[in-house]
């Protein structure tokens, strides 16, 4: 009896281990195609396009590629971290995603302060030819390959305006001296601020309202649709319409994490970034719009200053910086501003 039991035990290893091993297959978790949720933490307000754009279309069409494979948590108004922190937290992976763009990433790759250069872009379209073309392809593997983020994207936030709390405009350059004008902090963006000719003075977003209220700053650049949501215009009173920055930010990528997507995913989660292009572009360029009139109906003086001797001051006061320009490649700098032309 023992025999037989054996030789029954024997013939049901030999037979069915194929068929007990496709059973497991099919119901053994570690064999389930993997999914990621991407976390992705951004400074914006709710009511901005770049916050807009992630959960309106974004996170439908990356789902809706990926199978749901892979998702997306939108952390905005720094409920996760703040303006300062975010890309450190992106680069170390604590969080997957935010935005930035070259004057941010110049702390960690100094080249990248060129395209926070005011007036290196004539207007959208330049900047889309540039940053959302081979140039771009070229500049964000480099950031990859140097930070360790991987940009997917340029998308508009709008033209970065001067809004004072004095009721007269900045119309040139000397009406911004001894100006305390908040400015994101970082080195680039302070860079910005000395060229336009203010003392620049480093507020973080979030606390930017209250900065101004309480008299901390003097002023703020930002384009129209951040003033705007910010709901800074209650407590400033002009604007002017020097638009020294095509305003963008880069949805960007922790790269560990996009090598774990793997070649089936990546074009995936690309793609539905690059889709978002058009989408957020054309929330900002709606409200630019309608935002002159919105503001002198709030009782600020919005004006047209004179463009040509801010470009002016600000492309001399670069070029004086030796310190600050020697990582720049020239060659690329001429070859962008003649796309321009």
């Amino acid at each position: 009896m023992k025999r037989k039991i054996m030789i029954v035990c024997v013939i049901a290893f030999l037979v069915f281990p194929t068929l007990l091993f496709a059973a497991g297959k099919v119901e053994s978790p570690a064999s389930a195609e993997k999914t990621f949720n991407i976390v992705f933490t951004t400074a914006s307000v709710t009511e901005e396009a770049h916050s807009k754009v992630l959960v309106e279309f974004v996170k439908p069409r990356l789902e809706e590629l990926t199978g749901g494979r892979v998702t997306l948590e939108v952390h905005d108004s720094s409920s996760l971290f703040s303006q300062d922190d975010e890309l450190p937290a992106t680069i170390r992976g604590n969080a997957t995603m935010c935005y930035t763009d070259g004057t941010w990433l110049a702390t960690y790759m100094p080249s990248t302060s060129m395209f926070s250069a005011g007036y290196i872009f004539k207007d959208l379209d330049h900047m889309n030819k540039v940053l959302n073309g081979p140039i771009g392809e070229e500049l964000f593997e480099s950031v990859a390959q140097k930070v360790g983020v991987r940009p997917l994207a340029s998308y508009y936030i709008g033209s970065r305006t001067i809004n004072l709390k004095n009721p007269k405009p900045a119309m040139t350059p000397a009406d911004l001296k001894g100006v305390k004008l908040r400015m994101p902090n970082s080195e680039a963006w302070l860079m910005l601020g000395k060229a336009l000719g203010a003392n620049p003075t480093p507020v973080a977003f979030s606390e930017l309202y209250t900065a101004l209220a309480t008299g901390t700053v003097d002023g703020q650049d930002n384009p129209l649709t951040a003033t705007e949501e910010g709901k800074f215009y209650e407590v400033t009173k002009s604007i002017a319409l020097t638009n020294h920055q095509i305003g963008t930010v880069w949805p960007a990528i922790n790269e560990a994490f996009w090598q774990s997507l793997g070649p089936e995913l990546q074009p995936l989660v690309k793609q539905a970034f690059v889709e978002g292009i058009e989408y957020n572009n054309n929330i900002v360029k709606g409200k630019e719009a309608s935002l002159v009139a919105f503001f002198r109906s709030q009782g600020l003086t919005v004006a047209n200053p004179d463009v040509s001797a801010f470009k002016k001051q600000v492309n001399d006061y670069y070029l004086q910086q030796k310190d600050f320009i020697k990582d720049w490649d020239m060659d690329l700098f001429d070859r962008i501003k003649k796309m321009a032309e």
